[in-house]
């Protein structure tokens, strides 16, 4: 049952929300693969955690078992951040349906190249890359 309204920034606003207020985590939902190709939101410039979890259609329960594990507080306010937007939509409709009442859908997401300025990368804000254990 949802508890509120899924709200959606942009990953420039995004920025601004963990940058003041550090009680938010951010939730990136991509793969291990793309944290390591592509690179992943640097968690040492960020005054709020980063938590890597990766979300996947047929495997749901995972994942909110493991969101659970790692943000048992369902009042915590959570921004979910994926590829382009649709990924982090689905993980943030599955918190609010698992209880969690402040969700944010990040809609341009990491890597976005849908206009200039779009996007965690584009958009400059740091960024850096998780090597993959035994990489």
């Amino acid at each position: 049952m949802r508890k509120g309204v899924m709200k959606v920034l942009t990953a420039k606003q995004a920025w601004d929300v963990l940058e003041n207020a550090p009680e938010c985590v951010l939730v990136d939902v991509r793969t291990p693969e793309e944290w390591r190709d592509v690179g992943l939101p640097d968690a040492e410039k960020m005054s709020s955690p980063l938590i890597c979890l990766t979300w996947l259609p047929d495997r749901q329960a995972e994942f909110v078992a493991a969101l659970r594990e790692q943000v048992p507080d369902e009042n915590t306010r959570l921004l979910f951040l994926c590829r382009s937007g649709m990924r982090s939509h689905h993980a943030a409709l599955l918190a609010q349906d698992a209880g969690y009442g402040d969700v944010t859908n990040i809609v341009d997401g990491f890597e976005n190249r849908h206009g200039p300025g779009t996007g965690w990368r584009a958009g400059g804000l740091p960024s850096t890359y998780m090597p993959l254990s035994g990489s």
